[in-house]
């Protein structure tokens, strides 16, 4: 999916990845839900892109084993480009941004 999706069709996208991935695994929806600690319902919302909680999304993702897709969300940085020059010091504040002229 490109940057322009709106979020149904993210929801969607992401049903149908852990729909897959629950087919894959032989697992029936009562099976994941139970394993997962929330309701069919739940899953079958989640899985037709209806709206779930961020609680059940991670409580079928840790039931799939998958909880590492969650680690894809905001990958954290390891390498910073410019802590690697000699005089480089470590950013301690953001910077306030600059108002444009006249406001």
């Amino acid at each position: 999916m490109t940057g322009t999706s709106t979020i149904p069709e993210l929801e969607a996208s992401l049903g149908e990845s852990l729909r897959t991935l629950r087919l894959d695994r032989n697992l029936e929806q009562k099976t994941l839900a139970d394993q997962a600690g929330i309701s069919v319902r739940a899953v079958k919302n989640l899985e037709h892109g209806a709206g779930s909680s961020l609680k059940s999304v991670i409580a079928v993702l840790r039931a799939l084993g998958r909880e590492d897709w969650l680690k894809t969300i905001a990958p954290v940085a390891t390498i910073n480009p410019l802590t690697m020059t000699a005089k480089a010091q470590p950013r301690q504040r953001a910077r306030r941004k600059s108002m444009p002229d006249g406001q």
